[in-house]
């Protein structure tokens, strides 16, 4: 695949040209065989959101333009709202000549989402969703009903985003973790088809959701959960559902889904709502596996991941305009890396493989930011962007711009075909064209004929066409008294999509659904036999079991997609299905077996995961495995069943001992005369890792002090020894490391000192205080004990205090200068200008203005250097810092200079979604500041400055407040202007 450049010039434009409309292609690299050209720009469109195309070939915009004014007060904003804007080339020239406001109004701000159904128009903007309707055809809306309301996420971008009309006549769409929950008109919160309230508290769904709904807003379904900022969803024309979701910024982990229905999608813990980050038995190494949660029973598997990325608009492209490569694939809008590419699919067992081609590129305009991706009515492709330094976030560079491009092969004119929507014949030929507008269109119009449309859809049935055979299937399945014929007719047909098509018309007509599964239950597609596996979610019939241990030893072993498909067909019924494999005569413990087992969430599965832990052919990674599969078991006699494995004589007898303990509940400790003997033994075979303070904790021994000690002072600088210093200071250890920093033995008080700061415990604080402000002590120490009040919140707390209250000698007042001149907060540099002598070094001189910074140049290599003096402490870049900010190892290819120079000068203007900072109060009067990774029922755990976890039970917390400024230091206040300079160069080296 070749990208090839509009312009060879473009590096000899000043930067005002190449931001201007003029050259508005000529940093863009597209695909070889395709062209791009400009179809509108400011002043006709500015921040286009998100758009639609009619079937007259007009593109409906909606405009972002006032986009959270609280947080970028010096930006422009529309007095009367923001606007949906519908452009139009009258001359088929390619480029839109008529600009028209559909709507406009502060209701609409920042809208993420517009499907266009003729005279009706449904406008996605949390809370609400808006039907605005044109009842007299001018062109304007003039009557607006809400459909639904109370959806979270105002003013951000996870809250809800697009519809789209599928080609089973329902709507879909979707919000990000932000959305939370979904009311009606009335303010009532959504029930679904299973009388579950569509929120996510985790009852049982969490974070970002998929749905399905009726055109009338009823028969609500949740069609997937627990993704992060699901943007949008796309369907093909058998109903087939694709997302992409991003990671917390910086992890490389931005995925690709096929949303199998109901499933959960792992972004958070399915039992507890824990973030990635959290330890639990069996975590991956690698993040993307991790952050998605994939080495979890439950959670489906993702099709592909892109890396770093801020995706947006998705669509699947059933046109034939563009080239072959593309047809009936994902094409795909990321504004992260500046592209449009697609993920050409290929089946691979029960699901799907990907890979990825490109599409357009704005590697030299990094300014290009796709917001998103349409199909007109000639196939040709659309692309709204933003076009902005950022990435859009929370903060916006610029509010003047935004352009909407056409992309066709060369030289192809922007023809709209003529569309006979009254006629059946005339709407069959439309219900071929790759516009949805035009398919919905027909849709309605062959819907609305019932039989007399019939006959023109059964010549689309009987073609060859197998995408357009699913758009007719769809249709004559809902003909009254016709639906079964036809479902028998495609569950007979030989090719699989087909067959799929069948069976989900025959779910949506809520026929009986089990003589269609018992039909395609021995199929020899794996793809059919998932979506009959699915068919049973929820099914109470008697017959259900069978089925679904029929498809169950069909199973072998190495497809996770079926593997997901039983689980989530057997939800709620596990026992009952479970059962019914056990009686099928299957080999239980082969290797699909093991599988099944695994996956299993009914109770006779516990014992069996017992015995494939203790069997001695089970493999260490199979064995860790099993474990993390009993944390989703509830069975009474669980703790018992984990107990038995004390007792075992398996050669990795100790590490399953470990393990065991650490999935028994601390009462356990009392009620089984197994455990104390046990524990013993594990912590002396642990010390010195992560499993010993597992088991400290969780038991609450404060006998092990003297350890954790030791682990502090030998591994000062991971999260190992500051955790085992929290865990010392907790159990009561401070005198013990009081007497360590009195002694006169061969103990490292420097590491002491350090590890102490980067707890951020009060009791941490007031022993370096004592320190510093000991004059027995050494006074580098001293200096040292100083310095490492900088590591968090509690530790600047307390040196402003100690100022204010004038207890730090000049002897320290260097130091301490250094600590406060440099904090998070304006009020603590404040204090350092204020109280201290040595006033800290912040540069006087002022900076100038952006646009001169970035014509200068620096030094990477010295810039690297300032990294790791001032950006290490809270961000990582190939492995090298700390892990408490966003990653920054590809932030070069995210943001070009001007949107660095904003993040460092202007940190408060926009932080990343997921890294808000929240100061926790606590019930001992203390206070604690950090970035919350995840809360569950019981608890918090923050994210504090120096990249490690604190988890604070529900009981000792009394509040918590949300931030207004960015946890991130301004930076360009401590740095020389060459200094940010050199940065800079180096940050843009990072792609």
């Amino acid at each position: 695949m070749v990208l090839i450049s509009c312009q060879t010039d473009y590096d000899d434009l000043t930067d005002e040209e190449k931001r201007s409309v003029e050259y508005a292609t000529y940093g863009l690299d597209t695909r070889s065989g395709l062209e791009t050209t400009l179809f509108a720009a400011e002043d006709m469109v500015v921040n286009p959101t998100n758009m639609d195309i009619d079937s007259q070939g007009r593109v409906w915009v909606t405009e972002g333009v006032n986009y959270r004014p609280d947080l970028n007060p010096d930006n422009p904003v529309k007095d009367g709202g923001d606007r949906i804007v519908v452009l139009e080339d009258t001359d088929g020239d390619g480029r839109a000549d008529s600009s028209s406001v559909f709507y406009q109004g502060h209701d609409i701000d920042s809208a993420l989402g517009i499907l266009v159904l003729d005279h009706e128009v449904i406008v996605s903007r949390s809370p609400d969703v808006f039907i605005l309707k044109d009842t007299n055809g001018d062109g304007e809306a003039d009557e607006k009903e809400v459909l639904f309301t109370g959806i979270g996420g105002e003013q951000h971008d996870h809250g809800v985003h697009a519809f789209v009309f599928g080609p089973d006549g329902k709507l879909y769409f979707n919000f990000g973790d932000a959305g939370t929950t979904i009311k009606d008109k009335n303010g009532e919160v959504i029930t679904d088809r299973f009388g579950r309230d569509v929120t996510n508290d985790g009852n049982p769904y969490r974070k970002g959701m998929v749905f399905r709904i009726d055109r009338d807003g009823g028969n609500f379904e949740v069609l997937g959960h627990n993704f992060r900022n699901n943007y949008e969803v796309a369907l093909d024309s058998y109903g087939t559902l694709w997302q992409s979701d991003n990671d917390d910024d910086g992890n490389r982990a931005v995925r690709i889904n096929y949303v199998m229905e109901y499933g959960n999608y792992g972004y958070t813990d399915e039992l507890t709502g824990a973030g990635w980050r959290t330890r639990r038995t069996g975590m991956a190494e690698d993040i993307p596996t991790r952050h998605w949660y994939q080495n979890d029973p439950g959670v489906v598997p993702n099709l592909l991941q892109t890396g770093a990325g801020s995706p947006t608009g998705i669509l699947i492209y059933e046109g034939r305009l563009l080239p072959e490569v593309f047809w009936d694939q994902m094409i795909h809008a990321d504004a992260g890396p500046n592209i449009i590419r697609s993920y050409p699919v290929e089946k691979a067992g029960a699901g799907y493989s990907a890979t990825i081609e490109d599409i357009l590129k704005g590697d030299k305009d990094q300014w290009f930011r796709p917001s998103d991706v349409t199909i007109a009515p000639d196939g040709s492709l659309f692309a709204a962007d933003w076009y902005d330094p950022g990435v859009g976030g929370h903060h916006v560079g610029d509010l003047q711009k935004g352009r909407i491009f056409r992309i066709a092969p060369p030289n192809t004119g922007y023809e709209i075909p003529e569309f006979d929507f009254e006629t059946p014949e005339g709407a069959v030929q439309a219900l071929k064209n790759p516009n949805m507008n035009v398919r919905t269109k027909a849709w309605l119009s062959l819907h609305q004929g019932g039989e007399e449309a019939e006959s023109a859809l059964l010549e689309l049935w009987n073609s060859d066409n197998p995408r357009e055979r699913a758009r007719a299937l769809w249709l004559l399945s809902k003909i009254e008294g016709k639906g079964t014929d036809y479902i028998d007719q495609a569950l007979r047909d030989s090719d699989p999509d087909i067959r799929i098509t069948g069976l989900r018309a025959a779910r949506q007509l809520e026929l009986d659904i089990i003589p269609y599964v018992e039909r395609l239950v021995s199929d020899s597609a794996p793809e059919v036999r998932r979506e009959a596996a699915l068919a049973l979610h929820g099914n109470s019939s008697e017959k259900a079991p069978e089925l679904w241990a029929n498809l169950a030893v069909q199973h072998d072993g190495r497809d996770r997609w079926q593997l997901e498909a039983l689980g989530i067909g057997a939800t709620g019924q596990w026992d009952r299905f479970f059962d019914a494999w056990l009686e099928s005569g299957t080999e239980r413990y082969s290797p699909a077996g093991q599988d099944i087992i695994w996956r299993s969430r009914a109770g006779k599965a516990l014992p069996m995961l017992i015995n494939l832990i203790n069997d001695p052919s089970t493999d260490a990674d199979e064995k860790v495995r099993y474990f993390r599969a009993l944390d989703f078991h509830d069975a009474p006699d669980k703790q018992q069943q984990i107990v038995s494995l004390l007792n075992g004589n398996h050669p990795d007898q100790q590490e399953i001992e470990i393990l065991a303990l650490n999935h028994l509940e601390s009462s356990a400790y009392g009620e089984f005369s197994e455990v104390k003997p046990a524990l013993d033994k594990a912590l002396v075979a642990s010390k010195g890792t992560y499993q010993f303070l597992d088991l400290v904790e969780k038991f609450n021994l404060e006998t092990e002090n003297e350890e954790l000690v030791n682990l502090m002072q030998s591994f000062p600088d991971s999260s190992l020894g500051i955790s085992a210093a929290r865990l010392a200071i907790r159990n009561g250890g401070q005198e013990r490391i009081y007497n360590l920093l009195q002694s006169d033995g061969s103990v490292d008080k420097t590491v002491l000192v350090q590890t102490l700061g980067r707890t951020d415990y009060q009791e941490a604080m007031d022993l370096l205080e004592s320190v510093a402000l000991d004059e027995q002590q050494d006074m580098t120490l001293r200096n040292e004990a100083v310095r490492s009040f900088s590591f968090g919140w509690a530790g600047e707390n307390k040196l402003a205090d100690m100022a204010v209250k004038q207890k730090i000698p000049a002897s320290l007042q260097e130091a301490a200068a250094e600590v406060l001149s440099s904090a998070w907060r304006n009020e603590i540099r404040d204090i350092a200008r204020q109280y201290l002598s040595a006033g800290g070094n912040q540069r006087q001189e002022p900076l100038p203005a952006i646009s001169e910074l970035v014509s200068l140049e620096g030094d990477a290599a010295k810039g690297h250097e300032v990294f790791l003096q001032a950006c290490q402490a809270c961000h990582q870049v190939n492995g090298e810092g700390i892990p408490f900010g966003p990653g920054l190892s590809d932030i070069g290819a995210k943001l070009p200079r001007e949107g660095l120079y904003e993040a460092i000068i202007q940190p408060n203007a926009g932080v990343s979604f997921g890294y808000e900072g929240y100061v926790i109060s606590l019930a001992n009067g203390s206070t604690v500041t950090g970035i919350i990774q995840s809360e569950t029922e019981s608890g918090i755990t923050l994210l504090i400055p120096g990249g490690s976890e604190r988890t604070f039970d529900i009981s000792e917390i009394t509040s918590r407040e949300q931030m207004e400024a960015s946890l991130m230091p301004d930076l360009s206040a401590a740095l020389e202007q060459q200094d940010l300079v050199d940065l800079i160069e180096y940050l843009s080296s990072l792609e």
